[in-house]
């Protein structure tokens, strides 16, 4: 049975090497015949949360703006993939904007159940993408029918377009095909 997959590439920058991983995963699910979707932050509109928790009280945000759109869309995904540059050992600062902005998830009748990070980062070391691995899973606590699945994580690329060719875009590839 096809899932709905949602993956949200958090990179503020065009062509970037973690959106290159997005892309590489959303095809691997889409072969492997899901129903996915890609959305890029890129020219969103997404405020930071208040923390009013009027979204708990009321069942939406206050605050009207793209956020909105993807957090329907979040909603009744089965796949949520994460994608984002490590800056400073941690996930992009729109990404964290982002998950606070899935607030009114928390109360409602939500449909995912697994969730995956795509990430990229200049350095290349094993520990470098930890930070931001624990954030997700920090989110995915707050959600007891959803799980922390995996990661695909490329070090040693910097500029746009660094990702090409590397071994890291058939691992993303991958994971997404195995969405079966």
């Amino acid at each position: 049975m096809a899932k709905k997959v949602i993956i949200i590439s958090t990179s503020p920058r065009k062509n970037s090497n973690s959106n290159a991983l997005a892309e590489n995963f959303a095809k691997g699910a889409a072969d492997a015949g899901n129903d996915v979707e890609l959305i890029s932050l890129i020219g969103k509109k997404i405020d930071f949360c208040k923390g009013c928790f009027a979204c708990q009280k009321i069942g939406h945000c206050i605050i009207k703006d793209d956020a909105i759109e993807i957090e329907q869309k979040v909603l009744h995904a089965d796949v949520v993939v994460w994608a984002t540059p490590i800056y400073y050992y941690e996930m992009s600062g729109q990404m964290k904007v982002m998950i606070d902005r899935l607030n009114p998830l928390f109360s409602k009748d939500y449909q995912f159940r697994d969730v995956y990070l795509l990430a990229c980062a200049a350095e290349d070391e094993e520990y470098v993408p930890q930070k931001a691995i624990e954030g997700v899973k920090g989110w995915v606590d707050c959600f007891e029918k959803a799980e922390f699945k995996d990661y695909v994580f490329c070090g040693g690329v910097n500029d746009a377009g660094d990702i090409a060719g590397n071994e890291k875009l058939q691992a993303a590839y991958n994971m997404g095909y195995s969405l079966r």
